[in-house]
């Protein structure tokens, strides 16, 4: 009789502890993924698992995030993806793809596929050699798929790919890093800026078309931020004490027609799968008026050397500012995480100036209620 007992208890202990770690499995496939590609704006160390330079893994990057140790992510702090997700309720940031502790229920978060130094094409960032290009990010996330079918069954694994939210940063670097890496460059013997911008955008919609076909259905778009004033470009290309007038020329010519391009794809679909938002425009509100928002300056990078803290990589032993919150720029590209902040609430509950045709508050209240 006690053996029975103890045989009928613990069967309905086996019973109880499946239908919890299924549940478990099932509200996380339930809430809603986030999956992130780009670069480093967005990459959050994917880059530490390559033989690369284009890397942020030793100090000071890091100094503000909760362990106060580098990560990979190009910030002193939080970066905008990390932002984002707690806005959406994630309870933690996707892990970098390529993460060894990228399995199990991880897998149900998300994933951020993004690599520092990449661009729209391929041959951006060549000088970085081994990077995660857009191409190979898309072939990350078919393989993520089919990880996360054999873990929760194809039928779930659709629709938590088609109810996730999906952010991709990339742009920037086809210019820095490519048109005007060094002048005469290849592309820009190719190329007439209006002619290059074109070409970019039609490699950009051939990108975000692969991504839909992937089953992405919500994809917020950011342009390029002020590239002609951040410090780097301050320091080696500004005019007069000024941003590059060739950048910043280039960011007014790309930034439109990137809106115009997703727009037409929408009207495509017949959905608003694509949101575009205009990073310039928020780079630039605290870049031409820094103290309306806090910060001493947007000129000078917090870490760095040379002119505006503009030259070089932010290493141990680069000038470094005792206060974060101050810069509106933590290192001579990327914003410091007071901005990543500024930048997120206005993806979050900007004006159609900002985003458009609506923000990710906007988005979260519809699809709730689908």
């Amino acid at each position: 009789m006690l053996m029975a007992s103890s045989s009928t208890f613990t069967h309905f202990l086996m019973v109880l502890l499946f239908l919890l770690a299924f549940g478990s499995i099932a509200s996380l496939a339930d809430a809603r993924a986030f999956f992130i590609f780009g670069d480093s704006l967005v990459d959050s160390g994917n880059n530490n698992y390559l033989t690369t330079t284009a890397r942020a893994d030793a100090p000071p990057y890091g100094i503000d995030y909760p362990t106060r140790r580098p990560t990979g992510r190009f910030s002193n702090g939080l970066n905008i993806p990390d932002l984002i997700g707690q806005k959406i309720g994630l309870s933690e940031s996707p892990l970098p793809c390529l993460s060894p502790e990228f399995n199990g229920k991880k897998l149900l978060i998300g994933a951020n596929f993004a690599s520092a130094g990449v661009g729209i094409l391929n041959d951006t960032g060549v000088q970085f050699v081994n990077i995660l290009r857009m191409y190979r990010q898309l072939e990350l996330f078919q393989e993520y798929k089919r990880r996360l079918s054999g873990q929760v069954g194809s039928r779930q694994a659709h629709k938590l790919v088609n109810q996730a939210l999906v952010l991709i940063t990339v742009g920037g670097n086809d210019f820095v890093n490519n048109y005007y890496l060094v002048p005469y460059s290849a592309r820009s013997r190719q190329y007439k800026l209006p002619d290059y911008v074109k070409f970019l955008i039609s490699e950009y919609r051939r990108l975000l078309m692969r991504l839909y076909k992937l089953g992405a259905r919500r994809v917020l778009v950011t342009g390029t931020g002020p590239m002609g004033c951040v410090p780097a470009e301050l320091a080696m290309r500004g005019t007069n004490g000024g941003c590059s007038e060739e950048l910043q020329r280039a960011a007014s010519l790309y930034n439109p027609q990137l809106v115009e391009m997703l727009n037409g794809l929408n009207k495509k679909i017949g959905k608003d799968v694509f949101i575009s938002a205009n990073t310039q425009r928020m780079h630039n509100d605290f870049v031409s008026d820094p103290r309306a928002f806090g910060f001493v300056t947007s000129q000078i990078a917090c870490c760095g050397q040379g002119p505006y803290n503009g030259l070089g990589l932010c290493t141990q032993l680069s000038n470094l500012c005792p206060n974060r919150a101050l810069y509106a720029f933590w290192d001579p590209f990327h914003p410091s995480e007071k901005a990543n902040r500024l930048i997120v609430e206005q993806i979050m509950t900007g004006s159609n100036e900002y985003m458009h045709p609506m923000n990710l508050s906007t988005i979260m209240a519809m699809d709730s209620r689908i």
